[in-house]
């Protein structure tokens, strides 16, 4: 297999890490390598795969109402993303349910939605912006532009991702690394295992570059790749190996140009003139986004990374609609699930067990007894969002 060039560190006054013999690690691709590049970058889904996404673990009977609009299919066909949601939620009778895949519009019954990154030049940072929208409207050349746009915004994640791998090992970034492992008190050795690996995975996705899909050039792919590891260097070195790259990765994430994205007015616009719905979500992630007075139709109080803030988020809201004026739509309350479909084909022992719990439509905190008492204070209900938003976008 391809040789590479032996990757040296220069924290040689950081402590070692007693959990791995560097020497035996090998600095070439192998065979090994090879296979497991070929099995986190697969979209076949095998039977097995396939029944556990149409079968989830458990269902929630007692749920009549499912509104899911900040999902990510991924690569998991829909027909199964359909049984395991009838399966999920067997008595329900209302739903509104939309995808909402990283820069791609892919379509639900007789919607179509995305998430889109972009950013906010009032406060110089990248935020994301749901679109949601009758099919109709983004069928065609009518949604030239915005696809256009799209595609564009799409690159990105790969940009990342070679950026991410350089910054774990090539000798350049040192600086960088040594601020990543001092945030997360990393170990030089930890370092450096993080090193090879994301050489190897740099020359992996070079050598395969055709038979790559370019849905699976993003950040996490190093996560997944490194995670097929652990039979064989064990649970606590790749732990703390992926802390590490996780600290990195935040980083890079923030020197990452923001010039690269459309501005949020720019997409808000292009969405509006096809007869799109917005929603902000991430709260938590973007406040200051919630100063911007953009045209938008709502806001998500909640999703499983941003569930602190939940109540004073509502508040927020109802004091935001009691001082719009009669002409101005009210602004809805939303929950995302922020379900990621690809987490649920794993093995079971590779999973994230946070994210492989999220389920489509399954947002706990509008049954939560401290929420509803803020949701009823402001006359909101899940019926009433799926009403009433699926009356605009039907407009």
């Amino acid at each position: 297999m391809k040789k590479m060039e032996v990757i040296k560190l220069t924290q040689a006054d950081a402590a070692r890490c007693a959990l791995v013999d560097l020497t035996q690690v090998p600095r070439e691709v192998t065979e090994e390598d090879a296979a497991v590049y070929r099995r986190v970058i697969s979209t076949e889904i095998t039977e097995e795969q396939a029944e556990r996404i149409a079968v989830p673990r458990r269902a929630h009977p007692t749920q009549e109402d499912v509104l899911a609009v900040h999902w990510h299919p991924e690569y998991v066909p829909m027909e199964l993303i359909r049984r395991r949601v009838e399966t999920l939620y067997p008595q329900h009778e209302a739903e509104l349910i939309i995808p909402t895949q990283h820069n791609e519009i892919l379509e639900w019954g007789d919607y179509a939605g995305v998430e889109v990154d972009c950013y906010s030049s009032g406060f110089n940072r990248k935020v994301q912006l749901l679109l949601h929208f009758r099919k109709e409207n983004v069928a065609g050349e009518r949604a030239h532009t915005l696809r256009s746009m799209l595609s564009h915004t799409f690159e990105y994640r790969s940009s990342q991702l070679f950026e991410f791998l350089d910054s774990a090992s090539l000798p350049a970034m040192e600086e960088r690394r040594l601020q990543a492992a001092e945030a997360c008190n990393a170990d030089a050795d930890i370092v450096e295992f993080a090193a090879i690996f994301s050489a190897k995975l740099r020359s992996l996705i070079e050598d395969n570059w055709s038979a790559t899909p370019r849905d699976a050039i993003k950040n996490k792919l190093l996560r997944n790749f490194l995670d097929e590891f652990r039979p064989t260097y064990g649970d606590l070195l790749l732990n703390k190996t992926q802390v590490y790259l996780k600290a990195l990765k935040e980083l890079v994430k923030q020197r990452f140009s923001l010039t690269y994205f459309y501005r949020a007015s720019e997409i808000i616009e292009e969405a509006r003139s096809l007869g799109a719905g917005v929603v902000i979500p991430h709260p938590e992630q973007f406040w200051p986004i919630l100063l911007a007075d953009y045209d938008v139709d709502g806001i998500e109080v909640w999703n499983p990374q941003s569930r602190e803030y939940t109540e004073f988020l509502i508040r927020a809201v109802n004091r935001q609609n009691d001082y719009r004026c009669r002409e101005q739509r009210q602004l809805l309350i939303f929950m995302g699930d922020d379900c990621h479909m690809s987490e649920k084909l794993k093995d079971p022992a590779l999973q994230d067990p946070e994210k492989a719990a999220r389920e489509i439509g399954l947002q706990p905190a509008w049954d939560d007894l401290a929420v509803r008492k803020s949701l009823i204070l402001c006359g909101v209900s899940r019926a009433g969002v799926i009403d009433e938003y699926r009356a605009r976008l039907n407009g």
